[in-house]
């Protein structure tokens, strides 16, 4: 088990190797030839020139004004100068949204931190418990500041339960406080918002087929009929998955062929050449220019192909189309509503955002979904059990001291002091973070094949699983694993009867796993997010090798968003670990606030500087936050509820029971008062804003100003000819004639 001085070790290592990616930061950050790295969100927003314009050639590439390497610390105090409202206007809402998430664990954990390590360590230390029990135990310097050295049946205990109805009373209170205030800033700016396709958009899944007429008759007769006043057009949705896969072909023959024309242009006198043989290593050995130019125009002609097959084929049109209305309040109306008898048919929903909508799943027909989502939910539950056998493994680098009892031959090797250190100290959260890595991805794909409709539902159902597997991992298997691990030696040879008391008293001492891990991914790894070392690389490849106009530099650039899927449910883990351990083991505290206060600094950089948004949710993944800071709490009521049954304090332990009930009932409150807003637009609220815009706007043409917004990506290259005849229809319809003569 880890000792204070293994814990010292890897803070050492790991403030060192965030000191380092810091300074190199500070360095790279500053040179003309990374600007586009690290500040590609300005020259998105054309606020931010290159600096390689004028000057020397050795000043396009290096910054030669000494003073600007000995002021490496600028960016930090340049972090926090812009607004909360300055935020909303220049990287969007859910940006800023996502940064109230750290200060609210600022404001969680500070006060709990100070009140804590003041009337909790000198409780914890002054039993002495675990002197006793060093014998049958695996015991460090750091467990006797736990709860675990308290004594069984000991008076002590009242603090402890005292301090978690204090601390689940300031949880609940600044929740609150936080959900309130956020739901009105999504009220405020949804109120605020400019003019958006999607506030006057509603997505209808599960369209009946009816015989003897086209999915698109039957979509503008029912609304038609259905909502006379509101309806205003629809843009049907075509299967072009196909298509999409021949595009990116497309794209990706056209990027080598932009390679071998710019290798030419640099090397006039030889010609590139390729084999046309499996990934270019067989066959004939011809010109690269002309083969890809072939490979183009035959890829061009089927995509032709395509496209008309896509355009005349009635089967190609899917039973799922974008609804439009004159007005806001008519798109609430219908989208927040049932349409048809038969609850199956004629699904509405607020479409999402044009640059939200995941096309692919378009095509998934609404029956399968529910399968596929039954599918994955077992495949997450093996995935979960899957990944119990590497946490088992890094829990065995964790606790040395109980395989050396069972397994002694590897005692010459362990107890080197510079060896034990480091394989405790900072080995197991590096290779419990080595094992997360892929994870994201994974689960990104398994929620695309639910069959989400949006990109940001994609990306929160991807976080909820994660969010499930750290918990169920990284949290509890961490622990039940590495209690087994660490006390191997008692569990084999005490009594069954003892088996609950040794788990009881084992517990809080995997708080010192946890702190190696904070240190690791939390501060290591925050430094490591600015650096961005893998886009900087990537960058100067594609720099190098594909980049031939503005436009494709561009696109090298490619900053992305924030990594909701990944940073979320980590975030959500940490508020896990304060909550559980502040009363069992205050002492990791401290390393949670630093994680805290330097990622909030650091994300803050990142979305001013660097993330592009692809969309706005405006802040749908805050009931989430919320609901899974609750289950924090629920856990480390029922944990301490557990731990302190085996310590037969008998006396103190019935005075928890009351405390899950009261917070789930707080959190059904919160539910019913809150989560409304984040779920539905109200109806005076859209009244209020169609009224303001035909007051200011009366001449405003609604139908033009939607009529391609919903139109899928793939056709927006296709010749004007061919566009006509997939657009909303611009013309009356028969049953609009029919309704105005």
């Amino acid at each position: 088990m880890a000792t204070l001085a293994d814990i010292g070790v890897s803070a050492l290592i790991n403030i060192i190797t965030a000191f380092v990616f810091l300074l190199a930061f500070a360095i790279l950050r500053i040179q003309p030839i990374n600007d586009r790295v690290y500040f590609p969100k300005w020259y998105i927003n054309g606020g931010r020139s290159s600096p390689r314009g004028s000057g020397s050639s050795v000043r396009k590439y290096v910054n030669l004004n000494i003073w600007t390497y000995f002021t490496f610390l600028k960016w930090m105090p340049a972090a926090l100068k812009m607004s909360e409202d300055e935020i909303i206007s220049h990287a969007g809402f859910d940006s800023a949204v996502f940064l109230r998430i750290y200060t609210l664990g600022l404001k969680i954990f500070f006060p709990i931190a100070i009140v804590a390590l003041l009337a909790l360590i000198p409780v914890n230390v002054s039993s002495g418990t675990l002197s006793f029990l060093r014998k049958e135990l695996v015991v460090s310097n750091i467990d006797k500041l736990s709860i675990s050295n308290v004594r069984p049946h000991s008076i002590r205990f009242f603090a402890h339960i005292g301090l978690e109805y204090l601390f689940t009373l300031w949880i609940c209170f600044m929740l609150y406080k936080e959900y309130d205030n956020v739901a009105q800033m999504r009220l405020n700016f949804l109120a605020s918002q400019r003019r958006c396709a999607d506030q006057f958009t509603v997505l209808v899944r599960n369209v009946p087929h009816s015989s003897g007429r086209s999915n698109l008759d039957t979509v503008d007769q029912y609304f038609h009929k259905n909502h006379p006043q509101h309806y205003l057009s629809h843009q049907a949705v075509y299967n072009a998955n196909k298509l999409a896969k021949l595009a990116k072909k497309r794209a990706r023959l056209q990027n080598w062929l932009d390679y071998n024309l710019l290798k030419f242009e640099r090397h006039p006198d030889k010609r590139p050449t390729r084999k046309t043989g499996w990934f270019g290593l067989c066959g004939k050995r011809v010109d690269s220019i002309e083969y890809y130019k072939r490979q183009m125009k035959d890829l061009d002609a089927r995509m032709a192909l395509e496209r008309q097959k896509i355009v005349k084929d009635p089967k190609a049109i899917l039973p799922v189309s974008f609804v439009s209305f004159k007005s806001r309040w008519g798109a609430a109306v219908c989208a927040q509503t049932q349409q048809s008898k038969n609850p199956t048919l004629w699904l509405t929903n607020w479409a999402p955002e044009p640059l939200d909508v995941y096309w692919q799943n378009l095509a998934i027909p609404f029956v399968s979904v529910s399968i596929r989502k039954l599918l994955i939910s077992m495949s997450v539950f093996a995935l979960v059990f899957f990944y119990m056998i590497p946490i088992a493994f890094v829990q065995s680098l964790a606790n040395l001291e109980g395989l050396e009892r069972v397994a002694p031959f590897l005692r010459p090797v362990i107890e080197l002091k510079l060896v034990k250190s480091f394989l405790q100290g900072f080995l197991p959260g590096l290779a419990l973070k080595i094992f997360l890595f892929i994870l994201p991805k994974v689960l990104m794909i398994m929620s695309k094949i639910e069959g989400h409709v949006a990109v940001s539902m994609l990306e929160r159902r991807a976080a909820a699983k994660y969010y499930y597997f750290m918990l169920v991992n990284v949290f509890l298997g961490s622990i039940v694993t590495g209690t087994a691990f660490e006390q191997l030696d008692a569990f084999i040879h005490q009594s069954p009867t003892q088996i609950p008391r040794t788990i009881g008293v084992s517990i809080p001492m995997k708080a010192t796993f946890f702190i190696t891990y904070i240190m690791v991914d939390g501060w290591a790894g925050m430094a490591s997010e600015i650096l961005r070392l893998k886009p900087l690389v990537i960058f100067h490849l594609k720099n190098l090798f594909l980049v031939k106009t503005d436009r494709d530099r561009e696109k090298a650039m490619n900053p992305k968003g924030v990594d909701f899927p990944e940073t979320l449910p980590t975030l959500q883990l940490y508020f896990l670990l304060g909550i559980v351990y502040a009363v069992v083991t205050p002492i990791l505290l401290p390393f949670i606030l630093i994680f805290f206060a330097f990622a909030y600094l650091v994300y803050r950089h990142q979305i001013i500087n660097v993330y592009n948004q692809q969309y706005e949710s405006v802040g749908a993944f805050w009931p989430h936050v919320h609901g899974r800071i609750i289950a924090s709490l629920l856990i480390s009521q029922l944990l301490l509820l557990g731990l302190l049954s085996t310590k037969k304090a008998a006396n103190s332990t019935p005075l928890l029971v009351a405390l899950p009930i009261l917070t789930l009932f707080f959190h059904k409150y919160c539910k019913n008062r809150f989560e409304p807003a984040f779920r539905k637009y109200p109806l005076e609220e859209a009244m209020a804003k169609d009224t303001m815009e035909r007051s200011t706007e009366p001449n405003l043409d609604v139908k033009a100003f939607l009529s391609d917004a919903y139109l899928h990506p793939i056709f927006r290259s296709v010749e004007e000819e061919e566009l006509t005849e997939i657009k909303v229809e611009k013309q009356k319809s028969p049953i609009q004639e029919a309704t105005h003569s």
